[in-house]
């Protein structure tokens, strides 16, 4: 099974034959992550050089075959993408973007435009997604040019993505002043498509419920806000600014403003020292919250980055078993279904990220 984009580069493989059980996704800069079930658990990889070629060369002759038997116009753009030139979208890649990091699982396929670069905060323990860059935000003539970079780079592939994500990690922040003209150079540059953005709990606070309902009007349509957990000691352990109280405040603000929202929580962190408090803290915190229809709530199963795993040694706070994860996460997922009926609750792994 082939995918891929109106311009023709591969979006993902899977073949019975070639590394049986094994599902490849390239990456608009034409890395290629592989993920397969092994021993009961899902194993993830990026592909070196060397397979990355098997697979660009394989995924040709497939393609090759099957204009063989089936004349179609996609497949004859399809076999114009050698492996060196699919190699080659690395460099157009890095010509419309700074790295983009993360993303939401649902906005995968969305149009990223990057109206700021890096995050406002970046001292959070555990994320080390913007450490490579300083937090700033785009001036019109600047990001002018990165869109045009992006069409240019997207092509007709942009018709599959139907969705603006305004990155990086807080870009909704910014305040509707500057945000405001941004937003409509972004829909004029790709016409028809609703924004989605990050933002943080303690930045967000700063605006209005009028301010929200202005970013409504604008197009605006779902927030994502890293809560992370409902038990305010483990976020100050975290080093992350705000509380469940300040998110409880936010999330009705958006709400009242009829936006919609997915609030994340990671699953696991904080170890066994705060698995009670954190569970517990979180699901209070997800009943006061007023979700409903259109509304995500997202459970990323936790992975330890940046100071976080010295923090965690220095304070003996073991990390949970991989079956303490799942029923930590279970335990979330029930709550949700029995208090919230209609909010989709999803699985978010940043290890399967990619763009």
């Amino acid at each position: 099974m082939l995918s891929f984009d109106a311009e023709g580069r591969l979006l993902t493989w899977f073949s019975p034959l070639f590394a049986p059980g094994t599902l490849y996704k390239r990456a608009l800069d034409s890395r290629l992550l592989g993920r397969r079930q092994q021993g009961g658990q899902r194993r993830r990889w990026q592909a070196e050089d060397a397979e990355q070629e098997r697979v660009f060369a394989a995924l040709l002759g497939a393609a090759a075959q099957a204009q063989a038997d089936l004349a179609s116009p996609l497949l004859d753009r399809v076999l114009a993408w050698t492996p060196a030139r699919l190699r080659a979208e690395q460099e157009r890649f890095a010509a419309a973007y700074a790295p983009v990091s993360i993303l939401p699982p649902d906005q995968y396929f969305a149009v990223v435009v990057q109206a700021t670069r890096g995050c406002s905060w970046n001292r959070c323990t555990f994320c080390t997604f913007y450490r490579d860059r300083p937090f700033s935000v785009q001036t019109p003539d600047d990001f002018a040019a990165h869109l045009r970079a992006v069409a240019d780079l997207l092509g007709e592939g942009a018709r599959l993505r139907r969705s603006l994500f305004l990155a990086d990690g807080n870009a909704l922040m910014l305040s509707n002043g500057k945000l405001l003209p941004l937003i409509a150079q972004a829909r004029a540059a790709f016409p028809g498509r609703e924004v989605h953005g990050f933002l943080d709990v303690f930045t967000g606070s700063r605006k209005s419920v009028a301010d929200w309902q202005e970013l409504r009007e604008a197009g605006v349509r779902r927030v994502y806000l890293g809560l992370e957990t409902g038990h305010d000691p483990l976020l100050a352990w975290l080093d992350k600014p705000g509380s469940a109280a300040q998110a409880t405040a936010l999330i009705h603000d958006l709400k009242a403003a009829g936006l919609n929202v997915a609030p994340i929580f990671m699953i696991g962190v904080g170890g066994q020292t705060y698995a009670a408090a954190h569970l517990a803290d979180t699901r209070r915190l997800l009943e006061r919250l007023p979700l409903g229809a259109g509304d995500l709530v997202y459970l990323s199963p936790f992975v330890p980055h940046g100071d976080y795993a010295a923090r965690a040694r220095d304070s003996g706070v073991l990390p949970l078993t991989p079956a303490e994860r799942e029923a930590q996460a279970e335990a979330l997922r029930g709550f949700l279904r029995a208090h919230k009926p209609g909010v989709q609750a999803a699985r978010y792994d940043i290890e399967e990220f990619m763009y």
